[in-house]
């Protein structure tokens, strides 16, 4: 065989599924008279289309088909171009035209199809391939309708990824990881299959050169600068709107870019909203982790800010909706087998308790937890039932599952009597965080399904989406609890979410774990925005019982390293930066009639303390330009130093630690 034969046989016998496309081209190629003689491929850069029509031309050769290739990148939009390439097909029957990336020659079109195909040989066949799909008027035009077939090239399934890498040689341990990532795309799997396995217990990541060349091929160039945070944020959230957009880009960028987005052959357009791509999400994402680090954080925060307006704002029935869709931004950090599934359950009812609903809750309880259980449930049904959420499939009326949060505002002699949990937890709160005027607590005190555990599953995401629900929408809360029976399951997320294991009470025979936190040491919004960074180590917010919740306290070591680093990010942002947790450190005099301004003394005292040698000088240039005088992205601040990005990155990290020590030795010399 001639080099190229072997090629086109290699290119042919690569080429993993798309059964119903090669379907359809091969009865194209057959002469078949039922068939239409042309087609239009059409999908996302790298989703295979290029290959598809290898797969046609190696097939119209095998058939003595004379085969022409033209390449839409070299026609500048010409139709005299195109007519020059194409020409044989007008003359030798039964050729087959092969025009690829036709989206750099959209505007001809209406000229190709009004004007050039029109001028075909007999027997002769088209086949088109581009990003954009193709005009209506094939389809509203009653005598095209029938000569012309669109093929949407969608991503690879699970299965089919798995034979793509198999077929490149990747074992079958080590493929998991890369069918995540790439989302169907084979060229993302492909490109994914030619980064070196990670070493043994080493999560796999593609490296800087396999995103860039996935993103210069699966998203191209782009307009502006507007257009590629406007992408950004899309690869964040789960679903992206006017709103959303409006959050983080403003109203002038918004009604520029979402027309854009939503004509991009890798977005899709849904009622609920823009949608990307698998493979496109995941690779502007790791592209911009990779690239910028604190911009990706800062996209995160904006978009996590967002969704718990979006959660506030709903109507009570679309409330879980839009906490599942906050949820999705940390489907990565993954719960017990993956809580967050972040999908409806349009077959399970979430609704509030009735009295006939009652006998099947007792029951419940007593099944998976036992009669003590069941009595607690009993009590708090009687003192508080519009606490009490029922789940039900729909078109049945019996209760499947059940959860109740709390709210009390003052401890009673009854209830202490009545639940164990609630005795416990009125002792933790009385010890380290008393509750002030107008305060509550809340408490999530049953979450019951059947079986007796409480193993991730849509009941339990459901239980979860209210729980969180509760918090982001309820005000006046100072504390929050959250029990388990299951501690070793969900105890390493908890306190990984912020909420540490704070007590453990003997519920007739069975064990209850309560995980807890105090809203006043870090809010709602401080918590979104510290939950939506890459890596960060957790804050827990429960003060010991010595502690009080008046100026001057010693911050936990996570909270105040976080709060020093939130203070250098709002550093130009004077509304963000009066939020700061530090305010209430012993950075800050007691009484200040300026606390912000005192804060910012303080942090400029500690950068210029920093200096003691070489390597502190280093620090201090790297947090001064990059903050303090605010070098527009941290690519510029490392121009503005003269040293390579890289380097930047790792004088930057090391004076991060540099300051917040620094901080943290003037904290504790500090009188308060």
């Amino acid at each position: 065989m001639r080099l190229a034969d072997r090629l086109a046989a290699a290119r042919a016998g690569a080429l993993v599924g798309r059964e119903p496309e090669r379907a359809v081209l091969d009865r194209m190629l057959s002469g078949a008279a039922d068939t239409p003689p042309v087609a239009y491929l059409h999908g996302p850069g790298g989703i295979g289309k290029t290959s598809l029509l290898r797969y046609a031309a190696w097939q119209a050769e095998l058939s003595g088909r004379r085969v022409v290739h033209v390449d839409g990148r070299f026609l500048d939009a010409d139709p005299r171009r195109l007519e020059e390439a194409a020409a044989p097909a007008c003359t030798e029957p039964g050729t087959v035209l092969l025009i690829d990336t036709f989206e750099q020659c959209q505007p001809l079109e209406a000229w190709l199809r009004e004007t050039l195909l029109r001028r075909l040989a007999d027997h002769a066949i088209v086949i088109l391939a581009g990003r954009i799909a193709p005009d209506i008027e094939w389809s509203l035009d009653p005598g095209w309708a029938q000569l012309f077939t669109a093929l949407t090239v969608r991503p690879l399934d699970a299965a089919q990824s798995h034979a793509l890498l198999a077929a490149r040689g990747v074992p079958a341990e080590q493929r998991d990881p890369f069918v995540t990532f790439a989302g169907g795309s084979p060229l993302a799997l492909s490109l994914a299959a030619s980064v070196p396995a990670a070493a043994p217990g080493t999560p796999w990541e593609p490296t800087g050169d396999v995103l860039t060349t996935l993103v210069e091929r699966l998203v191209g160039d782009l307009p502006s600068a507007v257009h590629r945070r406007a992408l950004e944020v899309v690869a964040q959230a789960y679903v992206t709107r006017e709103p959303l957009l409006r959050a983080v880009l403003g109203d002038e960028d918004t009604d520029t870019v979402f027309p854009w987005l939503r004509q991009l052959p890798y977005i899709e357009a849904t009622p609920e909203g823009l949608h990307p791509h698998d493979a496109v999400r995941a690779t502007l994402g790791a592209d911009l982790r990779w690239r910028d680090p604190e911009r990706h954080d800062d996209v995160r925060v904006r978009v996590s800010l967002a969704g718990l307006q979006a959660v506030r704002g709903a109507a009570e029935d679309e409330a879980l909706l839009r906490v599942a869709e906050w949820m999705f931004l940390f489907r990565d950090q993954g719960g017990p087998n993956d809580l967050y599934d972040y999908r409806t359950y349009p077959h399970i009812e979430d609704a509030p308790l009735r009295p006939e609903d009652v006998p099947s809750v007792l029951r419940m309880a007593e099944e998976a937890e036992g009669p003590a259980s069941a009595a607690a449930v009993a009590h708090w049904v009687r003192r508080q039932p519009e606490a009490f959420r029922v789940h039900r499939y729909a078109g049945s009326c019996a209760p499947v599952s059940f959860m109740a949060v709390l709210r009390l505002d003052a401890p009673r002699a009854e209830d202490r009597a009545a639940d164990p949990v609630i005795a416990a937890v009125w002792d933790l709160v009385e010890a380290a965080a008393p509750l002030g005027p107008g305060e509550h607590l809340g408490i999530r005190r049953f979450a019951v399904q059947p079986g007796g555990h409480q193993r991730p599953s849509p009941l339990m995401e459901l239980t979860s989406r209210r729980t969180i629900g509760e918090e982001m929408r309820t005000h006046g809360r100072a504390v929050t609890f959250t029990v388990f029976e299951d501690a070793d399951r969900w105890g390493r997320y908890l306190t990984e979410a912020g909420m540490p294991e704070l007590a453990a009470v003997d519920v007739g025979g069975r064990r209850q774990h309560i995980f807890g936190r105090d809203w006043r040491r870090q809010t709602v919004e401080q918590w979104v925005q510290h939950r939506a960074r890459a890596a960060v180590t957790p804050v827990t917010t429960w003060p010991t019982p010595a502690a009080t919740s008046g100026p001057g306290d010693q911050l936990p070591r996570a909270a105040f390293a976080e709060g020093v680093l939130e203070a250098l990010r709002t550093w130009h942002t004077p509304r963000e930066f009066a939020t700061s947790v530090l305010l209430h450190s012993p950075l800050v005099p007691h009484g200040s009639p300026d606390p912000a301004a005192d804060l910012r003394g303080a942090i400029i005292t500690a950068l210029d303390a920093i200096q003691t040698d070489p390597a502190g000088v280093k620090a201090h240039e790297a947090l001064t330009t990059t903050y303090i005088t605010a070098s527009h992205t941290h690519k510029a601040a490392a121009r503005r130093l003269g040293v390579p990005y890289g380097t930047y990155r790792r004088h930057l990290a090391l004076a991060k630690e540099r300051l917040i020590e620094q901080l943290s030795a003037f904290s504790v010399a500090s009188p308060g």
